[in-house]
């Protein structure tokens, strides 16, 4: 159209997927101001060098471009996850912690990479192997259950419960959830078993995992979460983990910047790919 001036718009959102050949990115974005809806969009990327890095799970910013004819996005960039912790102190020295036993760790697993088997007693003290869900996707989050913040571990399980509630039809059959705390300690499969009550869990598609200190750690380093005990406060990172049917690692999201839906429809796109079965 004649005169017609492209139209830019700010976006965010997670990566579902990246197909740097085609160069398009499929984004669960939040509502974009003044053109559409939040909803899950494959988006053409003009810079393909922009999606180097960005895998699937990513918190992204971009910016939308619409002419008479075509659209894209450029300005493509992931979004670190900034700690909202209470004592800046604190996350600094969390920060130190992750960078020599989390990120980057020798033993922190990659997308794509394997996960390795790992069994640990759940709420009713049944020894729960991951390789037991062969064929399945499985959902991972780290907790404690003493944690006092409504954004913290509240939400990540929270998320799984909305999660529950979205895939009602496939859980079990599809989909498996794993709550595992990162405080065996004090979470002990009984106490787990009280906070698996408060979320109403199905012990044969949601388990609450504990074990012993050593165990614990072997699970929680393979996905970079971390955790350091100062004067009763409990500092740590935040993780939700994907495994795929193949019990390859699919997505690492770290924070909570992105909604229950957005993970949902992640969790989605890994349940509907196409895959080699086990």
């Amino acid at each position: 159209m004649p005169g017609f001036a492209a139209q830019r718009y700010s976006g965010s959102g997670l990566t579902i997927s990246v197909d740097r050949a085609k160069r398009t990115i499929v984004i669960s974005h939040d509502s974009i101001g003044g053109y559409m809806d939040a909803m899950v969009m494959p988006f053409r990327v003009r810079d393909v060098a922009s999606m180097n890095g960005l895998v699937a799970g990513t918190r992204v910013d971009f910016t939308l471009v619409v002419d008479s004819g075509s659209s894209w996005i450029e300005g493509l960039h992931a979004v670190p996850f900034r700690s909202s912790e209470r004592d800046p102190e604190q996350a600094r020295r969390l920060g130190v912690i992750e960078s020599i036993i989390g990120k980057g760790g020798a033993n922190q697993l990659s997308p794509g990479q394997p996960v390795p088997d790992f069994s640990l007693p759940d709420q009713d003290n049944r020894m729960t192997a991951l390789s037991g869900f062969s064929g399945k996707v499985v959902v991972v989050n780290f907790v404690y259950t003493r944690c006092p913040l409504p954004d913290y571990c509240f939400r990540l399980s929270n998320n799984l419960s909305q999660m529950r509630k979205r895939f009602a039809d496939r859980m079990g059959r599809d989909l498996i959830l794993l709550t595992i705390t990162f405080d065996p300690v004090r979470d002990t499969p009984a106490v787990m078993a009280n906070y698996a009550h408060i979320w109403n869990a199905d012990p044969k598609t949601w388990h609450f995992l504990s074990g012993t200190p050593a165990e614990v750690q072997r699970v929680c380093g393979m996905f970079g979460v971390a955790a350091w005990q100062d004067e009763g406060i409990l500092t740590h990172s935040l993780h939700t983990v994907v495994i795929d049917r193949n019990r390859k690692l699919a997505a690492n999201l770290e924070g909570n910047g992105y909604s229950a839906k957005q993970l949902g429809d992640l969790v989605e796109a890994v349940m509907n790919r196409v895959t080699e079965r086990p």
